[in-house]
């Protein structure tokens, strides 16, 4: 089998930039970038201030959908 030789390399680069044309590709390289600039710059920046607030909450009486939020005593409860 072996390794690809540089002319197999060209002949799909240039099948690709048949297929999806060189605006696609410039584009779509384009946006890898920011992304990876965007994930470098939020790695370097200290803890965010968001984060540290929900940490400081207490974890306690946590409702669900459906759960009382008044407490109501009934006939049957006195009783």
């Amino acid at each position: 089998m072996g390794s690809f030789s540089i002319w197999h390399w060209m002949v799909v680069l240039l099948v690709v930039l048949l297929l999806f044309g060189g605006g696609k590709v410039s584009g779509l390289m384009g946006d890898f970038a920011k992304g990876i600039k965007s994930f470098k710059k939020n790695m370097a920046e200290p803890d965010d201030a968001s984060m540290e607030a929900s940490a400081d909450k207490p974890a306690g009486n946590i409702s669900g959908p459906g759960a009382q939020t008044t407490s109501k005593t009934t006939a049957r409860d006195a009783a």
